[in-house]
This record gives C-alpha cells, sequence and structure tokens, in this order.
C-alpha cells in the first residue's frame, strides 16, 4: 500500500536514548527538560525570538484567537483544514471567508478590503502546502486597519520567505508537529512571535493561565506539550536534512515526468524556500480527478482530495458562494510524497495520473 504520506520513525534506539533522560528525571509533563531542549533547538534553528510548544496543531490556533481576536468577525480562506474554520468559530468568533489565489492557493489577499466592518478583529490566513500568502500586502491591510494577523503555518516547517523564517511574521505564526507532518513529535504543534509581551500571554494561555503555582495570568487551556512527545521530536530532528532530500527528489520526479498539458501544479511564491511538504495536482475536471482517483486505488494507491471540500460550504461555517475555492477544491488531489517512495513506486503513480 502506498499512502498519501507515511510518518518517519527514528532509529528505535535513539528514542529510547530520551526515553532513558525521562525516566532518569522521573518527570513527564509540565514544561521538563526535553521540551525545553526542543524548544531551544528550534528557536536556533529558525531563528525564532519566542516559541512555545504544545501538545497538538490546532490548540495554539485556539488561543491565539482566544487572545487576539475578542470575539469578533476574522477574515480566513475557505482552502485550509477543517481545523482552521473550526478554531474560529469554537473561539466564538465568526469566521468571514474570502476566495483564493487561483495559482497560489492561499488567500486572495485583493478580496480582503472589502470584506472588513466594524467587528473585524483580524486575519487568520493559512500559507497553503508551506506556499506563503502574500505576506507584505496582507500585513500592510492590517495596519491600515488595526487588525491582528495569524498565520495558520501548520505545512511550513523549514519555509523562509524573503531570507527568514516563515513563522517571524504576523503576530503570531502556528505550526503542526502532527506524526503526518515533515517534522513531527507524533502529536504537537507550536506558537511563534516575535512579541515578547504577546509571548507572555500565549504562554500563560497554554498552562491553564497559571502566573507561578499559587497566582494567575487570567484565563488558560491545557496546551502543553509532554516529554515523551519532546522525545519524538530530539529523535527526528536530526534526520531532517534527510527527509527534506527525500522529499525534493520526489517532487522532482513529479516535475519532470507528469504530463501538465492537462493539469496545473503548484505555484510557488516569489523569494519562497520551500520545504516540499505536498505535491498537489489540479486537474482539468472533477471527472478525471475521479478516474484517476479509481485507477490509482485500484493499484492500492491512496492519495488524498486536499483540501476538500470547500469550508464555506460546510454547514455550520455559513455557506457561502466561494467560486474559486470550490472549483480547486473539486480539482486537487495530493500525490504520496514521503521519504522512502521508490522509484518504482513513482512511475507507478505516474502512470496512473
Amino acid at each position: 500500500m502506498i499512502n498519501v504520506t507515511k510518518t518517519f520513525f527514528p532509529p528505535l534506539k535513539e528514542y529510547r536514548k530520551h526515553l532513558r533522560r525521562i525516566w532518569g528525571n522521573e518527570w513527564l509533563t509540565n514544561r521538563g527538560e526535553l521540551v525545553q531542549e526542543l524548544e531551544m533547538k528550534l528557536k536556533n534553528r529558525f531563528k525564532v525570538p519566542y516559541l512555545t510548544l504544545t501538545t497538538n496543531g490546532t490548540l495554539p490556533i485556539q488561543i491565539a484567537l482566544k487572545v487576539l481576536a475578542n470575539g469578533g468577525e476574522v477574515i480566513t480562506t475557505p482552502f485550509s483544514y477543517i481545523a482552521t474554520t473550526s478554531a474560529i468559530i469554537w473561539e466564538n468568533c465568526t469566521p468571514v471567508f474570502v476566495d483564493i489565489d487561483p495559482d497560489y492557493l492561499t488567500i486572495d489577499e485583493s478580496t480582503i478590503e472589502s470584506a472588513i466592518t466594524s467587528k473585524t478583529t483580524a486575519i487568520l490566513a493559512t500559507h497553503v502546502f508551506g506556499n506563503p500568502c502574500a505576506i507584505e500586502l496582507i500585513e500592510n491591510i492590517a495596519e491600515k486597519h488595526k487588525l491582528k494577523v495569524i498565520y495558520d503555518a501548520a505545512h511550513c516547517f523549514g519555509v523562509e520567505y524573503d531570507g527568514q523564517s516563515i513563522f517571524n511574521y504576523g503576530d503570531l505564526s502556528t505550526c503542526s508537529f502532527h506524526a503526518t507532518k515533515i517534522f513531527h513529535t507524533g502529536e504537537g504543534g507550536a506558537f511563534f512571535t516575535q512579541n515578547a509581551k504577546l509571548h507572555e500571554e500565549l504562554f500563560y494561555g497554554h498552562n491553564f493561565g497559571h502566573k507561578g503555582p499559587e497566582e494567575f495570568y487570567g484565563v488558560g487551556i491545557n496546551a502543553k506539550m509532554s516529554e515523551l512527545q519532546a522525545a519524538m521530536g530530539l529523535s527526528v530532528l536530526p534526520y531532517m536534512e534527510d527527509i527534506m532530500e527525500a522529499r525534493r527528489y520526489v517532487v522532482e520526479f513529479y516535475d519532470r515526468n507528469l504530463d501538465f498539458s492537462r493539469m496545473q501544479r503548484l505555484k510557488i511564491r516569489e523569494k519562497t524556500e520551500w520545504n516540499y511538504s505536498y505535491y498537489p495536482v489540479i486537474l482539468e475536471s472533477e471527472d478525471a480527478l475521479l478516474r484517476s482517483l479509481k485507477r490509482l486505488k485500484d493499484r492500492n494507491i491512496y492519495p488524498r482530495r486536499y483540501f476538500y471540500p470547500s469550508l464555506n460550504t460546510v454547514d455550520f461555517a455559513g455557506k457561502i458562494k466561494m467560486e474559486i475555492s470550490e472549483d480547486i477544491s473539486s480539482r486537487i488531489l495530493c500525490l504520496p510524497l514521503y521519504k522512502g517512495l521508490k522509484d518504482t513506486d513513482l512511475k507507478l503513480i505516474v502512470d496512473c495520473i
């Protein structure tokens, strides 16, 4: 079976090495030694001033919305994973969808300003498949209208834009370290910011609001990463260059061998150092997608319709029309991409498409 992705498992002896540290410390959670070590290594890797690890990639979005959106309207994209929109609604905010760019697949920055009302408090934009949004334009709009900018950067481990980590943009960025991601801690995530005061508020927010053992900063939730998760991250991190190189090879194989006369590939935004996180193809019709999907599944190959459906069509999200997002989501297919795919596997996938 060839799935759309496959979790990278580091050598078991290396994970056990970190487990022995946990057993020696007798410390499983509440920001132990391994969590703090992983945070420091990621700070150094990305040259970011403030980050906090979390137990998954959705809670940092919720915490960010709680702190920054204040129950208002949040302008967002319908072309993202359901967690982006669900988090907005969960935090008693209102999602306001604007359509997407048909080439980059990120939020169409030219439509944002017309969606702003007196109730708008934030923009929550997704860097789709690791492809950055139009960062400068979005942040100019936000500054003009005094809005907060939250980037859902779930797919962005290792992405650089204009010479620096993608996590250094916006008021806040979040990332997912789920087992399906390039870098993972099994389950996990993080939030990143350059603002010390905001980081302090977010940090307390992810730890029940604690300010020391007997005082509380304010309302909080439990989003702390465990030592077991950090152990997995510390075991995976040394292999990131090998993982990236393997994924680059697969992407370049597809680029060379697929026939793009009848389908479209993702256009990577200028000034971007991409991370080879996904390989989406946009077929000429939904019928062509479904026929290709059947051929692949008949050969035990399982790509993914990602992102599908367009989130503006989900019942609880309001059901308004977003022509480009709905069209793209009906025709897009993410092909298998992970370390360990063989040339024979890749040739079979290409032949099926």
